[in-house]
């Protein structure tokens, strides 16, 4: 799961979106269709609701995953944020424009430059190279041959098919084809990317290496991304954040984490049932965000004050930009005060080894089984971000199987 910034922009706001199929697609369907179920609306009207008053925004970066049973609106949801679909009702604004205002010229513009889509049957060009395939987009740009082809191949390079530009389709595997079709969206440097159910054609082993090479390239490339699927494996493991759909409407959007531990109704939670918790839940959504900390430059009287402030026997020592280095006790920070010593460096000790904050539960656990008491929780660069505790680790397992039982 790729971790969001907080202070990221907003890209992407649907607001009050419906798509209505049928006599009912009219400006007045939200008051014609209020309190009527599916089925009545069916039968009644003669009209599909397959999308009912949908909300939500997607911040740059992030990876935003939509998902929900066959039916619940989620492939009508994103041909409508391109228009392949036109909504009946609502708002779909893009960095402040509303694409819903956009004429022909700017749609085709809006759909070349700033977005790709990524379809879940491949789509390739038979009687054209992996490279051609892959320089597609461009060539539709109108960019030179030379251009395209070399941007083309710095994108394969990226998704692994370095040495195939020059085969057909056919002589791809079937996950190959699939970094093709991603390589030809990423190639034209979009600034939002679509993915309609892109791994769900699969087979199993595959659909997972295509996941964490999704994963690693988010890490790279930072795109925003708005990602289809029916399933909440897969939901858990490539999303930022997660919008649960049914019959059209959007029932919960959280993180993964929000999902799997505080699901707004029976529908969510039987998604959620046979997941096991441990799994998703992370040490930085348990951890605890205050931290008794002491520069290790510090003084031992300033370290024994810090401690004592606190009302605490120990502290976490860490360098001057914040990177964890070890612990300290009160005992250890009044006997190098004893020993005059300058600062506290030298008393530093690594009884506690660190958990990442990204880290989930299960394997932080396997990890700090030994050790007892406050962990310290660790940021991708080795800045101490907060504390745990390792019986805390072990009751979100222990709630993990109870909740599978």
């Amino acid at each position: 799961m790729v971790i969001q910034q907080a202070d990221a922009v907003t890209r992407v706001t649907a607001k009050n979106l419906w798509k209505v199929f049928g006599p009912a697609a009219k400006e007045n369907a939200p008051e014609q269709l209020a309190g009527l179920s599916k089925l009545e609306i069916q039968e009644e009207l003669k009209s599909v609701v397959a999308l009912r008053d949908v909300n939500f925004e997607v911040k740059e970066g992030e990876t935003f995953v939509v998902m929900g049973l066959s039916g619940s609106g989620k492939s009508t949801l994103i041909r409508c944020l391109i228009r392949l679909i036109e909504p009946t009702l609502g708002e779909l604004m893009i960095d402040d424009e509303d694409v819903l205002d956009y004429d022909e010229a700017q749609l085709i513009e809006f759909r070349r430059k700033k977005t790709a889509m990524v379809f879940q049957h491949f789509g390739l060009l038979p009687h054209r190279t992996v490279l051609d395939n892959a320089a597609w987009g461009l060539e539709v740009q109108g960019v030179p041959e030379e251009e395209r082809h070399a941007r083309a191949l710095q994108v394969l390079e990226m998704v692994g098919l370095n040495g195939w530009e020059h085969y057909r389709p056919s002589a791809l595997s079937g996950g190959m084809q699939q970094r093709v079709g991603l390589a030809r969206a990423m190639a034209s440097d979009p600034e939002i990317l679509l993915m309609d159910e892109p791994f769900s054609a699969l087979d199993p082993l595959i659909r997972r290496d295509m996941q964490n090479e999704l994963l690693r390239l988010q890490e790279q490339m930072r795109k925003t991304i708005i990602f289809i699927t029916h399933d909440l494996q897969e939901a858990i493991k490539v999303g930022t954040r997660i919008a649960i759909m049914r019959d059209g409407e959007i029932v919960q959007i959280g993180t993964p984490e929000e999902i799997m531990s505080q699901p707004v109704d029976d529908y969510v939670a039987e998604f959620t049932r046979d997941v096991r918790r441990s799994t998703v839940i992370t040490v930085g959504y348990l951890m605890q965000n205050s931290t008794t900390q002491v520069n290790a430059e510090d003084s031992p009287s300033h370290a024994i004050q810090t401690m004592k402030t606190a009302n605490s026997e120990a502290a976490f020592v860490a360098t001057e930009n914040g990177r964890y280095l070890g612990e300290l006790t009160l005992a250890e920070a009044q006997a190098a005060e004893s020993r005059n010593d300058t600062s506290v460096s030298a008393a530093v000790n690594r009884r506690y080894l660190p958990v990442f904050a990204k880290e989930c539960v299960e394997d932080a656990l396997s990890k700090a089984w030994s050790q007892d008491g406050n962990l310290p929780v660790i940021d991708d660069t080795g800045v101490l971000v907060g504390q745990i505790e390792r019986d805390a680790l072990i009751q979100a397992t222990f709630d993990s199987e109870e909740a599978l039982a």
